[in-house]
């Protein structure tokens, strides 16, 4: 897995007020946790953008004055309105323990339902993921190409490597969806058979 560098600041107060004047100035109010003591500073808000807006998971190197953490981003809170990074948590890692993150799922493939006319419908985009730092991956991939219509991947048929999903065996996480349109025509197929046999019995 990549690792993303973050650089971070010390906090000299908290509070409300003070958080609210750190985001005023673009940054984000931030807690690393998982050392001997929690450790609060504020980090540039546009440091964050490559770790949250991607398709890959990625470990983070925070270096807070000079102090360097090997760390995950464990939790991260959006404004409601205007999706404004209003804090964010880490997690400190620590080599021979195992830790637990959101991994992005990729589907791959063309569905044969799709061929059909069919929609895939992509239920399950993370998967929480348990596993030493060493064997985790930025990425789980799906391969859709044997779905047929009103099909689907489980939890359950995700490939597994050296980490254990944590997610409910019986959760799909792609299903292929037969449109409306299409199952209407399907139907009415069905219902002129049906009367051409009754005929044909009389």
């Amino acid at each position: 897995m990549k690792t993303l560098e973050i650089i971070g600041y010390q906090r000299a107060n908290l509070g409300k007020k003070e958080a609210k004047h750190l985001r005023a100035e673009g940054n984000v109010p931030c807690v690393l946790y998982g050392g001997d003591e929690q450790t609060h500073f504020y980090a540039p808000m546009i440091l964050f953008r490559p770790l949250v807006y991607t398709d890959q998971a990625h470990f983070v190197t925070l270096n807070i004055e000079g102090v360097e953490k090997r760390c995950i981003l464990q939790d991260i809170q959006f404004h409601p309105v205007n999706e404004m990074i209003m804090h964010a948590d880490f997690l400190e890692l620590h080599e021979g323990k195992s830790v637990k993150m959101d991994i992005p799922v990729q589907l791959n493939g063309t569905a044969v339902g799709v061929s059909k006319g069919g929609k895939l419908m992509h239920k399950r985009h993370f998967l929480r993921i348990k596993a030493l730092p060493k064997d985790m991956p930025d990425h789980i991939e799906v391969d859709v190409t044997d779905l047929d219509f009103g099909k689907s991947v489980k939890v359950k048929d995700v490939p597994r490597g050296s980490y254990q999903v944590m997610d409910n065996d019986a959760i799909s996480v792609a299903v292929i969806e037969i449109p409306r349109a299409l199952r209407g025509k399907s139907d009415g197929e069905e219902g002129e058979e049906e009367g051409v046999e009754a005929e044909a019995e009389l």
